[in-house]
């Protein structure tokens, strides 16, 4: 088998089988019968040793054909335990895997012609096998027939393929796999993860999240849905890496057991409360006008609350702006008197002094109280001494009438109500003073000098708007970290420390149901604090969606320098991968027949006749969007370093011990399998049943759980 050959041919009897045995016959002959060959005994050693080596060196071309025939068909199993899972300080171990070349064009080219259909397709003993396991499950004797024909053990050459679908084509065309790294370098020019449900993102997930866990970086996880093994890969990584006390859970739908945060508790300037909370009301026509007041309101209660040295929470600001009166006369009463001595006393004798006949018109429905001090800050001696913006603010948004309040800020109060609704209440509004409650309250810059791990379960099923709103709050606050950080490091304000920055490695599974407008700065300046994303969605087109913008969501995907791509079903998509790519040139034959009459009368010769192949080469794209959409579970194409395509697998997990998981962990991750079913067990066909844990003890709940494990894994 010549390496020259412009067709390499690879889809074809092992012929090289045939010379093999030739050789290893004679070299039997010159050991044994050397006289049959006309061979002294001695010079039957060294002639044997020819045809052995030349005989050896056939088998070897040949093992190559038989395998890469048998690749087509059948990949060999790939499968790793989360122990077995590299983990290196300088790369990131992605799978196996090739960086796919021009000559692997040219294979996938040749597989798909009908002369290499019979090396393909399975054969027709395993299509009929597959037939007959239908048939013969109908009776119990049948049935068992079924299971030993669709056993999957090599001794049975029947069995069923793996349920990954797809073509196999697409990773057998290079038989010389090997591990696939990216440089840490290259993550903080941030990853986007795109493919279809249950082809292996969540998979992909959670090898890079173990990766990260182990190396001991700050890892963060979006979860808008919630997926129970991604939450337990989590904790149990966090715990063989002896980083339990540094694992937290926040989630939605689990409020008794999930930490506590503030989205708004924290900022580096007093407009980034108002711009959290109003950045999820619509911008769009008429709309844009009541945002612009929101905003506006919510920023005077803020700036009221943190000149009362007050931490604003939801709740707070809910109840200011439903009754700003409450506010105005707190702030009045705590800070005037200071300003102006006997404020307060004039304040309650004009008050006595007004009734319903000579309240101001614009001020009916206002408390007295309220009417009073707005007279008296209009008094000449008082405007010319008082010079404070945030009572001017305060003053600005009482003077309004108050049905016209209302109506401006009507569009606020259904978001701010939702999330202060039931036991969100106490997750997104903790009370710093309440020492009876255990839940940490975590912030962002704490978990990232603790060096955290951090699992946000979003609970979109249950309440999308909720879940978009506080997920963009998050995102918010860590680009006001992030700030903090490019500028001062993570350790500002500590003793004896430097300005040093370390890795954040952001993980946002079906990040086009989080993103806003906050994203965007998150990936495009976050990186030089630190931040490295990594985004997991379905199609170009749900970011388009979300954000309603064809030129932002390009904004968007142009931030992410590295690009993995596993099974998408829009084509669009497809080429976000594909038109990045160069063309190749690829080898084409043409099998070509003539024959011609002899026009000569005197010639013996009547016609004439040739046959031949000819080679040629015709440009083609490196890969085609069909390939994508082709894609086995589990499989991906992967734009890495600057523009070099591999062609990667992920390995199918692995029985792997899990730690002990305490009693609230393994109720919230039992009853997440029962109410969602999002994860990706593409590997495995079916599912355990759910595990009813209010029907065992904490002992037998816990081993049911943990078996569940070990059969998914």
């Amino acid at each position: 088998m010549s390496h020259n050959h412009p067709l390499e041919s690879l889809l074809r009897p092992a012929v090289e089988l045939y010379t093999f045995w030739v050789c290893l016959g004679c070299a039997a002959l010159s050991l044994w019968a050397p006289w049959s060959l006309a061979l002294a005994p001695s010079v039957g050693l060294i002639t044997a040793a020819g045809f052995l080596a030349f005989g050896l060196w056939r088998l070897r071309q040949a093992w190559t054909v038989l395998r890469y025939r048998r690749n087509m068909r059948r990949l060999p199993r790939f499968a790793l335990s989360s122990r077995q899972v590299p983990v290196s300080k300088r790369h990131l171990w992605l799978g196996k895997g090739f960086q796919w070349q021009a000559r692997h064009t040219q294979r996938v080219h040749e597989a798909r012609q009908p002369a290499a259909e019979s090396y393909v397709k399975p054969s027709p003993a395993y299509d009929a096998a597959r037939r007959w396991e239908h048939r013969l499950q109908r009776n119990p004797l049948g049935e068992a027939i079924a299971r030993v024909m669709r056993a999957d053990t090599p001794l049975n050459p029947v069995r069923p393929l793996p349920p990954v679908g797809g073509s196999p084509i697409l990773h057998a065309v290079e038989w010389k796999e090997r591990d696939v790294w990216l440089p840490l370098g290259e993550r903080v020019g941030h990853t986007l993860v795109e493919g279809t449900t249950r082809v292996g993102k969540t998979r992909l997930a959670e090898i890079l999240i173990t990766q990260d866990i182990r190396r001991g970086d700050i890892t963060i996880c979006f979860d808008p849905k919630g997926d129970a093994d991604l939450m337990m890969r989590m904790y149990t990584e966090a715990q063989k890496a002896g980083r339990g006390d540094e694992f937290y859970i926040f989630h939605l739908g689990w409020p008794d057991i999930s930490c506590r945060y503030n989205a708004v508790g924290r900022f580096s300037r007093l407009s980034e409360v108002s711009t959290r909370v109003t950045g999820q009301l619509s911008g769009e026509g008429n709309s844009a006008a009541f945002r612009q007041f929101a905003w506006r309101f919510v920023n005077i209660v803020a700036r009221a609350r943190h000149a009362l040295g007050e931490r604003p929470t939801y709740n707070q600001i809910l109840s200011d702006v439903v009754n700003i009166d409450a506010l105005l006369m707190q702030y009045v009463q705590t800070t005037l008197e200071a300003q102006i001595a006997g404020a307060n006393q004039t304040i309650t004798e004009i008050e006595g002094k007004l009734n319903d006949r000579n309240m101001p018109r614009n001020m009916v429905g206002r408390h007295k109280r309220v009417v009073a001090i707005v007279q008296y800050l209009q008094l000449p001696e008082v405007i010319e001494t008082l010079t404070d913006p945030v009572l001017d603010g305060l003053l600005s948004a009482v003077r309004y009438d108050k049905t016209y309040f209302d109506k401006i800020v009507a569009s606020l109060l259904p978001l701010l109500e939702k999330l202060t609704s039931g036991k969100i209440a106490e997750l997104l509004s903790p009370d710093y003073t309440d020492i009876e409650d255990e839940r940490p309250i975590i912030d962002w810059q704490q978990i990232i000098r603790k060096k955290g791990i951090v699992y946000v379960g979003l609970d979109a099923l249950s309440d999308f708007e909720v879940a978009q709103a506080v997920g963009n709050s998050m995102f918010a606050d860590i680009v006001s970290v992030a700030g903090h950080i490019y500028k001062f490091g993570t350790e500002d304000g500590l003793p004896g420390t430097g300005g040093k920055k370390a890795s954040i490695n952001l993980h946002c599974d079906e990040f086009n149901e989080l993103m806003g407008d906050e994203f965007i700065p998150l990936i495009n300046k976050g990186g030089g604090a630190g931040i490295q994303v990594t985004a997991y969605t379905q199609t170009l087109s749900d970011i388009e969606a979300r954000i309603g913008n064809a030129a932002k969501a390009g904004q968007v995907v142009g931030n992410f320098n590295n690009v993995i791509m596993l099974r998408v079903r829009e084509e669009k998509t497809a080429r976000l991968l594909t038109d990045q790519l160069s063309k190749v040139n690829v080898s084409t034959r043409l099998m070509v027949s003539m024959a011609s009459d002899n026009a000569d009368v005197n010639s013996d010769q009547d016609f004439s006749s040739s046959a031949g192949d000819r080679i040629g080469t015709e440009s083609v794209e490196m890969i085609v969007p069909n390939d994508v959409i082709n894609l086995p579970k589990g499989q991906a194409f992967a734009l890495l370093e600057g523009g070099q395509l591999w062609k990667l697998r992920m390995p199918l997990p692995k029985y792997d011990k899990t730690e002990d998981l305490p009693k609230d962990v393994a109720d919230i991750a039992a009853r997440m399998r029962d109410q969602y079913s999002t994860g990706e067990q593409w590997w495995e066909p079916l599912r355990p049943a759910p595990i009813d844990l209010d029907a065992l003890t904490d002992e037998a709940a816990l081993a049911a759980l943990e078996s569940v494990v070990a059969q998914e894994e």
